[in-house]
């Protein structure tokens, strides 16, 4: 075989979004050309690797077979490439940073410290729900994920580096407002809004009344921690979120954290990357800031 790496970047692209067009758009390239690249590749493995099913663009058994290999040589490229820049003192480049809804109210601290010690740095940011994340961690969309816990079924290296306690809220003019050390068993019945399902928070708060024989009633499912804040504040129904993201409201006054026995839900922010990845000079740099410097950042700014 004499496959080249255009032929392997091409089918890569177009086996993650399913589409040639979006795979041309990512390349810089034009439709004809990347729809070539990956006929010439199938020529060389002399088997169709992508098949139309309706409007669903799907590989074939052979398809992913060449996806896995593909994405091994990718990697193995994008880790000399990282090699010889860090031979050579390279800081400048790329990192590509993938973060669930909560955390974008601390990254913001983070970012600004760590874009001015590496000015030559380009950050780029990619907010998504946690099954996106691992999905991005997966094809190697994004060189590092902040994030709740991560799986153990994945090969991740994962590094606890900030508390994220989870409580619960209630709007200022609730009955159990003011109440003290209030018995998990006095929840059941209240309305709960509850996060989409995949979410990181739900999953802990599901297992936390689960282990309190507590069954909660579920009145409305969002999307996102700010459409929770918002539910809880028009008296829908109470939440667990983390505490960072609502920080500002607590101070404000416009939600209350409910004195509930057995909260906070103590959990840690995570630095994830797959196990396998050599990070490049940007992406070892940042591990670095984080394991070092986040947590005194963080704190000092509270």
């Amino acid at each position: 075989m004499h496959t080249t790496l255009k032929q392997l970047s091409s089918f890569e692209a177009v086996a993650r979004l399913r589409n040639f067009t979006r795979a041309a758009e990512e390349l810089n390239l034009s439709q004809p050309a990347v729809s070539m690249q990956v006929k010439q590749l199938e020529n060389q493995v002399q088997s169709p690797l992508l098949e139309q099913r309706g409007r669903t663009l799907e590989l074939t058994e052979i398809g992913l077979l060449v996806l896995d290999h593909a994405r091994a040589v990718l990697d193995e490229i994008d880790a000399l490439s990282a090699a010889v820049d860090s031979m050579k003192g390279m800081k400048r480049g790329k990192l590509r940073l993938s973060t669930v809804t909560t955390v974008t109210y601390f990254m913001p601290t983070l970012l600004r410290t760590f874009c001015q010690r590496h000015p030559e740095v380009d950050v780029i940011v990619n907010v998504a729900n946690r099954q996106d994340q691992l999905q991005q961690i997966q094809d190697n969309e994004t060189d590092i994920a902040i994030m709740g816990r991560p799986p153990d079924d994945m090969a991740l290296t994962a590094i606890p580096f900030l508390k994220n306690p989870l409580v619960i809220v209630a709007p200022r003019e609730h009955p159990l407002a003011k109440k003290k050390n209030i018995p998990v068993e006095r929840l059941t019945g209240e309305p709960f809004l509850m996060r989409e399902v995949g979410s990181g928070t739900r999953g802990a708060m599901e297992r936390f009344f689960r282990e309190k024989g507590v069954t909660i009633t579920t009145s409305i499912e969002v999307s996102g921690a700010e459409a929770l804040k918002q539910g809880v504040q028009a008296g829908l129904g109470l939440a667990l979120l983390s505490r960072d993201s609502v920080e500002l409201e607590l101070t404000l006054g416009r939600l209350v954290e409910l004195d509930v026995k057995g909260l906070p839900i103590q959990r840690d922010w995570y630095l994830v990357h797959r196990s396998k990845k050599r990070l490049n000079t940007p992406a070892a740099a940042f591990k670095v800031f984080i394991e070092e410097d986040a947590a005194g950042l963080l704190n000092r700014a509270r």
